[in-house]
C-alpha cells in the first residue's frame, strides 16, 4: 500500500530515494567521471537531495569545498545535467531517472548567521540573565 506524504514533510520513500540519489551523485562527482574543467578543479559536496512527491525531480543542494566559485560550479553541473542524470540512473535502480536540479546549499550560511546571533552582546546578556534566573 502506497504511503501518502504528510504535510509535515517528505514520505519515507522520497527520503530513501533522495539519499540514494545523493550518494550516487556524490560518487560521480568524487570520481571525476564528468569531463568538465570547472568540476575537475573543484571538490563538490552534496549535503542534501530532496525529491518531488512523484520522484521525477531531484533537487541537489551542493557546496564547493571552501564555498568558492559557487556560481560557476552550479553552471557546470547544469551544463552536465544530462550526463549526471545518466550516471545517477546507472547507479540507482529506479524505473525513471529523475531530472536533476542544482541549488546552493545554504545550511552553512544559516549556521553562521545563528552563530553570529548567539555571539551578539545583547543575546549573550539575555542568555546569561536566563541562566542566573534558573539558578534561583
Amino acid at each position: 500500500m502506497a504511503q501518502k506524504p504528510t504535510p509535515t514533510g517528505p514520505s519515507q520513500r522520497q527520503q530513501r530515494v533522495a539519499e540514494l540519489i545523493r550518494h550516487a551523485l556524490a560518487e560521480v562527482l568524487q570520481r571525476g567521471d564528468i569531463q568538465d574543467p570547472v568540476l575537475g578543479s573543484h571538490v563538490v559536496t552534496v549535503p542534501e537531495v530532496r525529491m518531488s512527491p512523484d520522484l521525477k525531480l531531484a533537487t541537489a543542494y551542493i557546496m564547493p569545498l571552501g564555498g568558492q566559485d559557487e556560481a560557476p560550479v552550479i553552471a557546470a553541473l547544469e551544463r552536465n545535467q544530462k550526463v549526471l542524470r545518466q550516471e545517477v540512473a546507472r547507479r540507482v535502480n529506479l524505473k525513471f531517472a529523475p531530472e536533476l536540479r542544482f541549488r546552493r546549499d545554504e545550511t552553512f550560511d544559516e549556521a553562521a548567521r545563528i552563530d553570529r546571533l548567539l555571539r551578539d552582546d545583547r543575546v549573550r546578556r539575555d542568555l546569561d540573565e536566563t541562566d542566573h534566573e534558573s539558578d534561583h
